[in-house]
């Protein structure tokens, strides 16, 4: 999630954490066997759901003592632990069936996990837990809901595969910035950057929705994508311009 040395965090925050953490696995084994039961996924779904959060959460968790200066792990980071949940529950319709249920769940939960971003910052605000974690655990969920979603408009034919870019590209920036140090420099809060996000969430999320046809899914992703393109186009500029 930071660049910085994992490692389990102190108690009290670690039980703090860890108790939530395992309480939405322990829900996320639910929902994965409901939807085992109810939708046409796969024998392994069940299993590979619960795992993928289980991911997602020891590698978020190794990060919080040294971004997250609270002694709890408070209930901002709680509803995005539940966003992390749904996103992972999201992740692994990937290779799945391509049939209208799972297009519809997927877009379900997109709508679900939306709905709850700003919830958790709110929170973090109104309870003055603000935290550089919480920041970043909450960007890395949009980041990766946004390659699921992107990756299932492919999948369910809903546009090309050029349409994976939308999520691949914040990903291609990361590693990019390993090569040249310049792209990891701090930037500034921008309202382009968070609009632009949310264009790429409900866009792809109308493009997976069953009943929106391929001449409607493909240009709404084409839009999100060359949104995409020119956000990170300014930022790359201004990082170069800065290091000139």
């Amino acid at each position: 999630m930071i660049a910085t040395t994992w490692r389990l965090p102190d108690a009290p925050l670690r039980s703090s954490a860890v108790a939530t953490k395992s309480i939405a696995l322990l829900a996320g084994v639910g929902l994965a066997a409901a939807a085992r039961t109810g939708l046409p996924v796969g024998m392994l779904y069940a299993v590979k759901a619960p795992l993928a959060f289980a991911a997602m959460m020891l590698l978020s968790i190794g990060y919080l003592q040294q971004h997250h200066p609270f002694a709890r792990f408070g209930s901002a980071n709680q509803i995005t632990t539940v966003r992390a949940l749904l996103v992972a529950l999201l992740v692994c319709l990937i290779g799945e069936p391509h049939v209208s249920a799972l297009a519809a769940s997927a877009a379900a939960a997109s709508v679900v996990v939306t709905l709850l971003d700003g919830v958790d910052g709110w929170l973090a605000r109104r309870h003055r837990i603000a935290s550089d974690f919480g920041a970043r655990f909450d960007m890395e969920i949009d980041a990766l809901l946004i390659l699921a979603l992107s990756v299932l408009a492919w999948q369910f034919g809903k546009a090309g595969a050029w349409v994976v870019a939308s999520g691949a590209l914040r990903y291609l920036f990361v590693a990019a910035g390993a090569i040249w140090h310049w792209l990891q420099a701090p930037l500034p809060p921008s309202r382009r950057r968070q609009t632009i996000c949310v264009v790429q969430i409900v866009a792809l999320t109308l493009a997976v929705v069953p009943s929106v046809p391929l001449a409607v899914s493909a240009p709404l992703a084409a839009v999100a994508v060359a949104a995409l393109l020119y956000s990170f186009l300014v930022d790359t500029l201004w990082l170069w311009q800065r290091d000139s």
